[in-house]
């Protein structure tokens, strides 16, 4: 599972603030092109963003799903992108002395990101949530989703239960291991006959 940790100057009801707004995502979610609707229920689990991922005009559209929200504290999603799959993320605040340090988990868990070995992947996301924790920083700190959490986006006892991340099945683990293994035993052989 990818890790990726930030320090923003600001407090943690200001990082809650941008992601219970929606049409924010795509300003900070990397590979975030457009968003299409926010379904009524958004930031609450179960809520959806309709948005779509790539650079005009080889976009996909697909969804994201509220998990858990537990503002200040936790936000859980899983974002759709097929043909790649669905990833697990969540996002844990707290506070820092000089605002708050946010943590952004992400892990494969369906489609060919989760063949893929997990040390690779994470090479992968790590790189893209640094710039995904900066653009966030960017709105947080500036305010973009106001000072504080509007009525409407404050958790319920449901938002707040716990959403797990789904361990690798044995047939990822195998698979991963053979994405791996294939070219390089195919490699090897080549540099052998020669």
């Amino acid at each position: 599972m990818s890790h990726t940790t930030r320090i923003l100057d600001c407090p943690p009801d200001r990082v809650f603030a941008v992601l219970a707004d929606g049409w924010l995502f795509p300003a900070w979610v990397v590979g975030a092109s457009r968003m299409r609707d926010v379904g009524d229920r958004w930031p609450h689990v179960g809520g959806k963003l309709h948005h779509s991922f790539g650079v005009w005009p080889a976009v996909l559209n697909d969804e994201t799903t509220v998990l858990q929200w537990d503002a200040p504290h936790r936000f859980v999603i899983q974002p759709k992108g097929w043909p790649l799959g669905e990833a697990r993320v969540a996002v844990e605040v707290e506070p820092h002395e000089r605002g708050c340090i946010v943590h952004l988990h992400e892990h494969a868990v369906t489609g060919p990101g989760a063949l893929i070995p997990v040390w690779l992947l994470d090479i992968g996301l790590h790189l893209r949530n640094i710039e995904t924790l900066r653009r966030l920083a960017h709105l947080a700190e500036g305010g973009a989703g106001g000072t504080h959490l509007v009525e409407a986006a404050e958790p319920t006892a449901e938002d707040r239960k716990n959403a797990e991340f789904p361990k690798r099945s044995l047939f990822a683990r195998v698979a991963s291991v053979l994405v791996v293994a294939v070219p390089v035993v195919a490699v090897a052989r080549t540099l052998a006959r020669r």
